[in-house]
C-alpha cells in the first residue's frame, strides 16, 4: 500500500482486494477461525471466498480499521434448514467413502455429487442400516462474532 493510498483514506468496496485479519467466534466463547494469531488472509471481494454477508460487513471499513460485528444466524450462515437433514443407507455411505472407515456422530464426511462436485455433511447418528446427516453449514442457526482488521486495500 502506498503512502498516497493510506493518506487518501482507502475504503473497502464490493470489488476490493484486501489483506486482513479476521476472527469468527461464538458468543459463548471459542474461536472457529482466527488469522490474528497466524498470518493475515487475502480476499478478493465478490468472488465467493467469503460468504456474501461477511463481505457486506467489510464494505465501508477503512484501512487499519478494526471492528467486531455480532451477526444473527440469518445474517451469518443462515438458519438451519430441516430439509437438509437427511437419512441415507449405510450402503450408500460405504459406496461414497473408504470401506474401512469408522464413523462417529459429529464427524464431517465429504460426499461426491453426480456432477463431480463435493459436499459435506455432519454425521448425527447411525441407526441399524442407516445414517442421519446434517448438510447445513456447521455454523448455521448460530449467532457469531465476526471481528475484522483491514491491513491493506489494493
Amino acid at each position: 500500500m502506498t503512502e498516497s493510498n493510506m493518506a487518501s483514506g482507502a475504503v473497502v468496496t464490493a470489488n476490493s482486494f484486501l489483506t486482513l485479519n479476521y476472527r469468527i467466534s461464538l458468543p459463548e466463547g471459542g474461536d472457529v477461525m482466527n488469522t490474528f494469531e497466524d498470518k493475515p488472509a487475502t480476499l478478493m471481494m465478490g468472488t465467493g471466498q467469503f460468504s456474501p454477508t461477511l463481505e457486506q460487513a467489510l464494505v465501508g471499513m477503512l484501512l487499519s480499521e478494526r471492528k467486531t460485528f455480532t451477526m444473527a444466524p440469518e445474517a451469518a450462515f443462515g438458519e438451519k434448514n430441516p430439509d437438509l437433514i437427511r437419512t441415507i443407507s449405510l450402503t450408500t455411505l460405504r459406496e461414497n467413502s473408504s470401506p474401512e472407515e469408522e464413523y462417529l456422530p459429529g464427524d464431517m464426511i465429504e460426499f461426491n455429487a453426480p456432477n463431480g462436485a463435493t459436499y459435506s455433511g455432519t454425521l448425527l447418528a447411525i441407526d441399524g442400516d442407516s445414517a442421519t446427516f446434517d448438510f447445513n453449514h456447521p455454523l448455521s442457526g448460530q449467532t457469531i462474532l465476526f471481528e475484522a482488521e483491514i491491513i491493506a486495500i489494493l
